[in-house]
């Protein structure tokens, strides 16, 4: 159990972040002048990326272990939270959501893949619940966080400080999460 505590609380800069930006992104957009159906195409893109993406990542972490995928997917958020920040066109956009729909669809593959691994058999309903509800936390502060935040300083020094905490969390991940060879014992 403890395995599952330490990544719920190295995750928990991303959860809250994910809900920070999530939750504003349509306003942002919309900030930058994009029209309804241009933040729609928008939503698609991240959405067919990781269509794209999901069995490549998962097949992937089969072969190089869970947490470098992990690693992978907090640095690109790192990376693409900070385009948000910098970003001024639909177009600009649309290629960082084209790398942030592989990062979702890496991080959905590998995160659930870790937690079944160190997880006894019995026990993976209940360490997904655990993993979840730290989710809901998340992102039970993420949004309001996030709203306040882009109504008192705006949304691209929002968006940069997502960034920069992230990378925070990117450092909880490599120090705290153990993976030995793929498959971890529970204990």
């Amino acid at each position: 159990m403890k395995k599952l505590y330490l990544l719920c609380i190295s995750l928990m800069p991303f959860m809250i972040c994910s809900g920070m930006i999530y939750s504003i992104f349509s306003l942002y957009l919309w900030e930058l002048g994009m029209s309804i159906t241009q933040i729609g195409i928008v939503y698609t893109a991240s959405s067919v990326s990781g269509i794209i993406f999901a069995p490549f990542f998962g097949r992937l972490s089969d072969r190089v272990g869970r947490k470098p995928i992990i690693i992978l997917s907090m640095a690109s958020f790192s990376l693409v939270f900070l385009l948000y920040s910098l970003s001024r066109s639909f177009l600009h956009i649309i290629s960082v959501l084209i790398l942030e729909g592989g990062m979702w669809a890496a991080f959905g593959a590998v995160t659930p893949a870790f937690i079944a691994d160190i997880a006894k058999e019995r026990e993976r309903g209940e360490y997904m619940g655990i993993y979840n509800q730290a989710w809901y936390a998340g992102w039970a502060i993420g949004p309001f966080l996030g709203g306040f935040l882009a109504d008192s300083i705006g949304f691209r020094l929002s968006y940069l400080i997502c960034s920069i905490v992230l990378l925070m969390g990117l450092f909880l991940v490599m120090t705290f999460v153990r993976e030995e060879g793929g498959k971890e014992d529970s204990k």
